[in-house]
């Protein structure tokens, strides 16, 4: 069974608005489907570690592509 995955572009966004962004799109989602961030903050890397640990969701992948930061999340 596949599981839908869903962007999320939080480029130019500064925190606390990438991690906002991702909670709300993360609300609207079913467990187990990803959701695919995009980011341009530095911080974000840091901020979306920390609230997956906080959340119970889980961080498939962080890697930091041309100046710009990808995340995939799998809700919990």
């Amino acid at each position: 069974m596949n599981q839908a995955v869903y962007t999320l572009d939080a480029r130019g966004l500064n925190c606390p608005l990438p991690i906002l962004r991702t909670k709300k799109a993360l609300a609207t989602m079913a467990p187990g489907e990803v959701l695919e961030v995009t980011a341009t903050d530095p911080g974000s890397v840091r901020d979306l570690d920390s609230f997956c640990g906080q959340t119970g969701n889980e961080m498939l992948s962080s890697e930091q592509l041309n100046g710009e930061f990808l995340f995939r999340i799998r809700k919990a």
